[in-house]
């Protein structure tokens, strides 16, 4: 008896060791560096399936012996699976990958129970090959290699037969069928799709279920006194499109700009302040252009040791809080913001400052607090922190030799305040590629200091590549300057407003409905081509290809809403309260075009969930414009309106302007996070 238990804790100790590297390698595939190799995973994988056959043969044993010597009856196996839980399923769209993943993987666990928890392997079926299935579970080779360890020989397709067996009924699957060496087709049920669809044109696009979080977005992050340039772009609009994704999906978003509103070019500024404008504490100071203050404040502390020894004056007094230089610190920041504020506007984007400044006091605590826990040490009149306990890689500088802080000092300090103040259990930092190393040291220093519980709390660095020229270097202006984001938007208002004068579109709008357009398009293209980009890649900056209306770019997604949006408006009937037409009417799906768009809609929530796990916003650039090439098939195939040879119509088909409808409803929505502005006329 002794023996057997002690055999099954060491058995016990080694699956969970599996189940730990398991979790890291899920972590890498979400963005978080791990050591371990897929290669490696896999062989304790077939490890793991070793494991759990032992393990159940030995608990089974020490059931049997324990029941015995109790006088105990009937003996039951012992397993440790726990069936995935179906949703019911009413009306609403819902992950079907997810559903049928959960289907296949209970029916496994019931047909090979030495496997119980093995995860189905579901796959969608290409469009061009709709006569295999709409997914097909393609578990049974996997599960041939792991039944043959255990000394099973079965082929492929008789396990697929016994899996095929223990499926449940599910409401939107059609028909099932082996294929091939041993792969399972599922066919969708149409009624499952005609009622989502109708759902949706009943009651809006709803999210698939998720687990709710306080999440806290760190992006943009300007600095005070520059102006933001090109460098700019790519955080802003991937954390704008983040932080609306995220409160689609239900999540209690903190959106915060991280400003750079502190530090020793603090102190140039604010004596460049006192000489240029001495009437400052008195009198706003006529800031028209702050880039060139800036500059003009650099050159004498480079130049100017009297005025430098000024500069680093005003800077201790700064931060001891003296009422002046408080005050002209102040009157910078407020230019600056007002500057920001203009491109936030221009470009539809909500963010709450919180700058370097807001962490002075709570530096001084996260100090006391790596102190007490004996984790900072010397070096050179330093103190440093190293992120791990081993001290690999590179130490933190938490206080320099001169007593003042760094930006590890801060954002440690911005870590603790983020999860115990602020309560976030998931922090997103927008930031580019080149800090990933920083950040990871943070997130790593944060979980040793007992900050940071990766068991509780999600990290994500969404990291993303530099702004590229047409000549594949790095964007700048001719002079070699970075390109001012203001610029930039102005710029993409006059390629748009030429490009819209190209195709007679001011002849036919008014005034107002062509700014409208102008705007629509210029900020749609600009925010469209940075998203549809895998964020990790750098991408070329390209006005000509982003104002195309062909192919996979805002303008063309925006036309095709447009037309989308114009059929129901020209049908000569009032399809404005959908709710009452669909008391008496309701969405078919008899063409194979129909069927194939409501297949497409069908997979938004697939696409949403994918975002969650990558927070790659490509994907949903990719999937609206799937969904707009699938209607132009569905459109050319399939008449919404007939009208004789004089043009009076002479047939309404409202199944397919329903059909329309909740096209252009998942459209809206899809258009609403990424910060496109839909309009009625293009």
């Amino acid at each position: 008896m002794s023996s057997l238990k002690r055999e099954i804790d060491r058995l016990q100790a080694l699956e969970r060791m599996t189940a730990e590297l398991r979790t890291q390698i899920e972590n890498a595939k979400n963005g978080v560096i791990v050591d371990n190799d897929d290669e490696e995973y896999k062989k304790l994988l077939i490890e793991n399936t070793k494991l759990k056959h032992r393990l159940s043969i030995l608990e089974n044993a020490i059931e049997t012996e324990r029941k015995a010597s109790s006088g105990g009856g009937n003996i039951s196996t012992t397993t440790s699976f726990t069936p995935a839980t179906v949703p019911t399923i009413v009306n609403e769209m819902i992950s079907i990958h997810q559903h049928l993943t959960d289907v296949f993987t209970n029916a496994i666990a019931i047909a090979f129970e030495q496997l119980a928890g093995t995860t189905a392997i579901i796959s969608p079926v290409a469009a061009n090959a709709s006569k295999f299935g709409d997914y097909q579970c393609n578990s049974a080779m996997s599960i041939a290699k792991s039944l043959k360890l255990l000394g099973i020989n079965k082929s492929p397709r008789d396990i697929a037969n016994e899996i095929l067996k223990q499926v449940q009924p599910s409401p939107l699957i059609a028909k099932l069928e082996v294929a091939g060496a041993g792969f399972i087709n599922v066919f969708l049920e149409k009624t499952y799709a005609v009622r989502a669809l109708n759902n949706i044109l009943n009651s809006s696009v709803k999210p698939p279920h998720c687990t709710k979080r306080r999440v806290l977005v760190d992006f943009s992050s300007p600095n005070i006194a520059k102006e933001m340039h090109v460098g700019h772009l790519r955080s802003t609009i991937i954390g704008e499109s983040t932080c609306r994704f995220l409160e689609y999906m239900g999540h209690d978003v903190l959106r915060v700009n991280h400003l750079g509103d502190w530090g020793t070019q603090f102190g140039m500024l604010i004596a460049h302040l006192e000489d240029r404008f001495p009437k400052f504490t008195t009198e706003s100071p006529p800031i028209s252009d702050l880039q060139a203050f800036y500059k003009e404040s650099k050159k004498r502390f480079d130049e100017n040791e009297e005025f430098k020894k000024r500069a680093y004056d005003r800077v201790v007094k700064l931060q001891s809080g003296e009422k002046n230089s408080t005050k002209a610190w102040n009157l910078i920041c407020d230019v600056s913001r007002k500057e920001f504020q203009k491109i936030y506007d221009r470009l539809d984007v909500k963010i709450t400052e919180k700058g370097e400044s807001f962490y002075q006091s709570r530096m001084l605590d996260v100090i006391k607090l790596l102190e007490s826990k004996n984790l900072l040490e010397m070096d050179e009149g330093r103190k440093i922190m190293w992120p791990e306990e081993s001290k690999s890689g590179i130490p933190l500088t938490i206080v320099k030799s001169d007593g003042g802080f760094t930006y590890d000092t801060s954002d440690m300090a911005a870590i603790r305040y983020r999860i115990e103040e602020e309560k976030a259990d998931w922090l997103i930092y927008v930031v580019d590629a080149g800090q990933s190393t920083h950040l990871k040291n943070i997130y790593l220093a944060a979980e040793r200091s007992g900050i940071f519980n990766p068991k509780i709390h999600r990290a994500d660095h969404v990291q993303f590549g530099v702004v590229l020229g047409e000549d594949g270097k790095k964007f700048k202006t001719r002079s070699g300057d970075s390109v001012k984001l203001s610029e930039l938007l102005d710029e993409g208002l006059k390629r748009s407003l030429e490009t819209l004068k190209e195709k007679n579109r001011d002849k036919t709008l008014t005034e107002e409905e062509l700014h409208e357009i102008q705007e629509s398009v210029a900020y749609g293209c600009i925010k469209y081509a940075d998203l549809s980009h895998n964020r990790i890649n750098e991408y070329v900056f390209s006005f000509d290809k982003m104002l195309e209306d062909r192919g996979n770019t805002a303008v063309y997604l925006l036309y095709a809403y447009t037309r989308i949006c114009s059929i129901a408006r020209n049908c000569g009937e009032d399809f404005s309260d959908l709710k009452k037409i669909l008391k008496s009417k309701s969405i078919e799906l008899e063409h194979e075009k129909e069927w194939k768009l409501a297949k497409t809609l069908l997979k938004f929530p697939d696409v949403l969930i994918k975002i969650s796990g990558d927070l790659l916003l490509h994907s949903l650039c990719e999937f609206c414009y799937d969904v707009a090439t699938v209607f132009s098939e569905f459109y050319d195939n399939c008449y919404c309106i007939e009208k004789d040879k004089s043009g009076k119509i002479i047939k309404v088909n409202h199944s397919r302007i329903l059909l329309c409808e909740a096209t252009a409803a998942v459209l809206r929505q899809c258009f609403y996070i990424l910060g496109l502005k839909p309009v009625q006329k293009i």
